[in-house]
């Protein structure tokens, strides 16, 4: 058996020799009604974050990304999304091999802060819906694995929707995306994992024939936009594998302030 001092000697570990190990995870997009966007900031930071993922077991980890008004002139999509909305992401990290079990508790504890009168009315979900991990990606010489992206400091994140061309598949995407160079320190990509069907019907379905793309950025990804992420986005459809639907930097969120909530 190998030991601890051997296997950490190791900057990053194969995915299959790691202990505590990704398997899905939760990418939900959300615009805030106008004249809410503070309240809504706070009851999310405040409650929803912890009671609606957190403190659910297996959940590993979670995170919050906010687009300015900066960011959302820098989007671009061909798909018929709307690029003026989801001012806030949310990500959350689930284990390995605990994806049904961590669903039926979420759609559970949900309804249940609905009826306690703990949910947020005055928004709208943009883009919710719950991925595989399918890849992971790191820039040369970067040793953060994917589990540790949401607890490590970031200044951003680079998300793009990536529609797949008729006949590609998850795996051609993540096969192109092996071939080029990491813009961001590491980067993850998922494919559509199907919600349950009793979530709040405020949710919407999110399935279909795409896959979502995320790269954490050390540098203000506003900064390295045309420089990083743009060039990336045009090689991704160069390669035929599929079109970008969406395409946006997040910056993160300054937890306990309202910062950025007068920047929507």
């Amino acid at each position: 058996m190998q030991t601890s001092e051997q296997r950490y000697s190791q900057a990053i570990l194969p995915r299959e020799a790691r202990p505590i190990r990704l398997g899905s995870w939760l990418f939900t997009m959300v615009e805030p009604r106008p004249g809410h966007a503070i309240a809504y900031n706070r009851w999310y930071e405040r409650d929803h974050f912890y009671s609606g993922c957190m403190i659910g077991a297996d959940t590993l980890s979670g995170g919050r990304f906010v687009a300015t008004r900066d960011c959302k002139a820098k989007r671009f999509g061909s798909g018929d999304r709307d690029l003026a909305k989801g001012s806030y992401l949310a990500l959350y990290w689930i284990l390995d091999g605990r994806h049904q079990e961590w669903d039926a508790w979420a759609v559970t504890q949900v309804n249940a802060l609905h009826r306690d009168g703990r949910m947020f009315l005055e928004r709208d979900h943009i883009h919710t819906g719950f991925y595989s991990y399918e890849a992971e990606y790191n820039a040369p010489g970067a040793i953060t694995p994917i589990e540790l992206a949401l607890d490590r400091a970031y200044a951003g994140v680079a998300a793009m929707i990536i529609d797949l061309a008729p006949g590609k598949t998850k795996a051609d995407v993540a096969a192109v995306l092996s071939g080029l160079d990491c813009p961001g320190d590491v980067a993850l990509i998922g494919a559509p994992v199907p919600l349950d069907p009793s979530r709040p019907k405020d949710v919407p379905a999110s399935e279909g024939r795409h896959v979502v793309l995320v790269n954490f950025s050390p540098e203000d990804p506003l900064a390295v936009w045309e420089a990083r992420y743009v060039p990336l986005a045009e090689k991704i459809e160069a390669s035929g594998v599929g079109s970008i639907g969406f395409a946006s930097p997040f910056l993160a969120t300054v937890v306990g302030t309202d910062t950025y909530t007068d920047q929507l």
